[in-house]
């Protein structure tokens, strides 16, 4: 073993946990053995402990595998509950009910934060409680740090995002609504699959990005002596498919775009993106609407649920699809047109600051949308009719060349989803690129900076009319939370490091045996 401490931030009490380490091992105890009796869950055990023919009456000896939490001790006995990942028992620990090397375990070695393995039968306390009285106890895995005894007392809350592996084993709410991720996940997955959908894959390493406006992050491929771009979207290969007959598919992706971080945003995100041929943009958003309401549903048991801030969200209720003309008009007051210069958008509206990166009367509207439309659309909307200059992969409405047939979904005050009708014509698809390019040598740094000449040549081979749509599972797993934070529904969200000055950790007044 490296000289202790042989961690910057080890203390006695770690120091002390080591020492029982060694001494188990003295004592001919291993104290990470590979083997050990399990096979019951906490949870099902504390469903069937009553009746007639439930584990009290029967007798019948259960056998539990997890971590001591706190423990109380009276001499000859003591209590401690026992977390499993199904939730929690009581477990009592007794001389001469407890085997030998049990109880010598207890009273020798046992600290909060151990993981053991009990074997015993289940019974009631005086007080009602269900427990389960250990016969046998051996240790699975020897904690050498200690738990913090009030997690929530620490003073800065981001510790409990970089130590994620505590946050969960002290708050089991933050378990539960990753468990409740999960099943968002699996919902939707399940519900595609019914409805034909194949699930695929597409790189994450690409030579070229596109498929949103996004700045990419990038690399160095040594063998090949190539720059490379972790995807921001996987749009482009996507449809790729669709082109080769694959007309109904879905990934449930990575994506990562080199931004901000923010309650909103984390460079790292998950999206559900699919594509359907046959479907046109209103097919798309009836399809988002009624998956989203069946898993509200299927997840919260209900098509209302609670958001952070105390506000029922409806899910259930049909969902509003408003021009963004119209918000803006019934948010801000002013009555614009696509078609109106910087300028004009600028006379329009006085008072408002607009920034130097709006080059068009489009870029001033889409700004107005998202400093002053986007915080009042609580209940999922359809945001509805997008200017054609930022929408380059989206055909444009029949009639209205200027205007994509393009849709966001917002609620909770966040863009939830955006989907269009697939631009299929190579020859506009092209001049869309290049038109991009541009914008990209006037400054804007989202823009596209290359024509994807390898996707317009796909085009050339002809891909049916086809709706799309990208669905951030971060923030759809927010809204049907309640979640205030991005990073409160991320397992392990980016953090900027912090220096060995700044580290937070439990202080020795801070933990638990």
């Amino acid at each position: 073993m490296p000289e202790f401490p042989f961690l910057p931030d080890h203390n006695r009490l770690i120091e002390e946990r080591y020492q029982k380490v060694e001494a188990l091992r003295a004592a001919g105890i291993d104290p990470y053995p590979v083997e050990v009796a399990s096979g019951d869950l906490a949870a099902d055990v504390l469903a069937n402990a009553a009746g007639d023919e439930g584990l009290i009456a029967t007798g019948k000896h259960v056998k539990l595998l997890g971590r001591v939490m706190n423990i109380r001790a009276f001499g000859k006995a003591a209590f401690f509950p026992l977390r499993d990942r199904s939730g929690s028992i009581q477990v009592y620990v007794k001389k001469d009910e407890t085997s030998e090397e049990g109880f010598r375990l207890y009273k020798e070695f046992l600290d909060g934060g151990d993981i053991v393995s009990v074997t015993g039968p289940v019974f009631i306390t005086k007080t009602g409680e269900t427990t389960v009285l250990a016969k046998e106890m051996t240790l699975a895995s020897k904690a050498v740090r200690q738990l913090p005894e009030k997690w929530h007392g620490l003073s800065d809350v981001e510790v409990r995002y970089r130590m994620r592996y505590v946050d969960l084993i002290a708050n089991p709410e933050v378990a539960d609504l990753f468990r409740k991720r999960s099943r968002i996940i699996s919902t939707l997955r399940r519900q595609l699959d019914d409805l034909g959908f194949m699930e695929v894959e597409t790189p994450m390493l690409q030579t070229q990005y596109g498929g949103a406006a996004a700045r990419p992050f990038s690399t160095h491929h040594n063998a090949l002596d190539m720059e490379l771009f972790m995807r921001i979207a996987p749009e482009l290969y996507l449809k790729r498919l669709v082109v080769g007959g694959l007309d109904r598919v879905y990934e449930i992706n990575r994506n990562f775009r080199n931004e901000g971080i923010s309650t909103k945003h984390n460079p790292e995100f998950t999206m559900l993106e699919l594509y359907a041929g046959g479907w046109h943009a209103r097919d798309m958003m009836d399809f988002c609407e009624q998956v989203i309401r069946d898993t509200a549903i299927a997840v919260t048991g209900s098509a209302v649920v609670v958001n952070a801030a105390g506000v029922e969200v409806d899910f259930g209720r049909r969902f509003e699809r408003i021009s963004i003309l119209a918000a803006v008009e019934r948010t801000v007051g002013a009555r614009l047109d696509w078609g109106m210069t910087l300028d004009e958008v600028r006379s329009n509206c006085p008072g408002v600051g607009f920034p130097n990166e709006c080059q068009e009367g489009a870029d001033a509207i889409m700004f107005l949308v998202d400093e002053h439309v986007e915080q009042t659309l609580v209940q999922p909307t359809f945001l509805i009719e997008f200017p054609k200059s930022i929408s380059p992969l989206s055909k444009s409405i029949p009639g209205r060349p200027e205007v994509a047939d393009r849709f966001e979904l917002y609620m909770n005050a966040m863009e939830h989803a955006n989907g269009f009708s697939e631009l299929n014509d190579p020859g506009e698809q092209y001049a869309r690129f290049a038109a991009q390019v541009e914008r990209r040598k006037a400054g804007d740094e989202e823009a596209v900076g290359r024509i994807d000449e390898d996707y317009v040549r796909a085009l050339e081979h002809g891909m049916c009319p086809t709706a799309g749509i990208g669905i951030g599972i971060d923030r759809l797993v927010m809204s049907m939370t309640g979640a205030t934070s991005i990073r409160d529904v991320i397992l392990f969200p980016l953090m900027k490091p912090i220096t060995e000055q700044e580290e937070e950790v439990p202080s020795e007044n801070q933990t638990q045996s």
